[in-house]
């Protein structure tokens, strides 16, 4: 797994990528929980959700966040962190010019992110948003939610509430064109605790399912 350093909008931005074999292999890109709360690109469950997407023949870079570890920069209450995804997304684009499809999976505040980025990106095709928090973040850009995807979360969530997951679930599932599958764990709270596993397990049987052609209509196409 190399160790990469590419350009972002405050400078340079560290990262981990792991190329697939074949020239047009999907990509995957990866984003951290709350960079002010303990977040990086090493927190476990990110590193998991990337050797899921790695075992199953994807592109995969995680990278930190601007002012975590060695990338440069600070702290910029969301705005700047989507430009980092953004950049981080150009950048493994431009050595992989041969993909044509890409997925996003982002886990608490990387969730919100996750979901910017996936407006601003046709090319995005599926997305993991992982413990969102529409309790504490705007997610009303998502009008419509362009992709299909999994929003999964605990239903012993302190930190984002289920009952404001399910609204956010209900306003996009009432949406034409595409496929939302909702699921909540049982017992599970906000980091996971002791059920990692169980997460990406699901995560994992979403994407095979997906990846099988199943879950989402093919007769429906991303909305642009």
């Amino acid at each position: 797994m190399p160790e990469v350093i590419f350009t972002g909008p405050a400078g340079r931005l560290e990262g981990r990528y792991q190329p697939a074999k074949e020239k047009n292999a999907p990509i995957a890109i990866v984003l951290h929980p709350h960079p002010r709360f303990g977040g990086t690109m090493n927190n476990q469950i990110v590193y998991q959700l990337f050797y899921m997407f790695v075992e199953r023949g994807f592109t995969t870079l995680r990278f930190n966040f601007r002012g975590i570890g060695r990338s440069q920069g600070e702290f910029d209450h969301g705005s700047g962190e989507l430009s980092d995804a953004a950049s981080a997304l150009d950048w493994i684009q431009s050595i992989h010019p041969d993909s044509k499809e890409t997925w996003v999976a982002g886990y608490s505040f990387g969730a919100w992110i996750g979901m910017q980025l996936l407006m601003r990106r046709p090319e995005i095709e599926g997305f993991f948003s992982i413990a969102p928090q529409p309790n504490t973040y705007d997610f009303s850009f998502l009008a419509p939610c362009p992709s299909s995807g999994l929003i999964i979360h605990g239903d012993r969530d302190r930190v984002a509430p289920p009952k404001d997951v399910q609204v956010l679930v209900d306003k996009l599932k009432s949406q034409k064109g595409i496929v939302i599958t909702h699921k909540t764990m049982e017992g599970a709270n906000h980091f996971f605790q002791d059920q990692t596993d169980s997460l990406i397990a699901n995560c994992s049987e979403y994407l095979d399912q997906r990846l099988a052609g199943e879950l989402s209509d093919p007769k429906l196409k991303r909305l642009r």
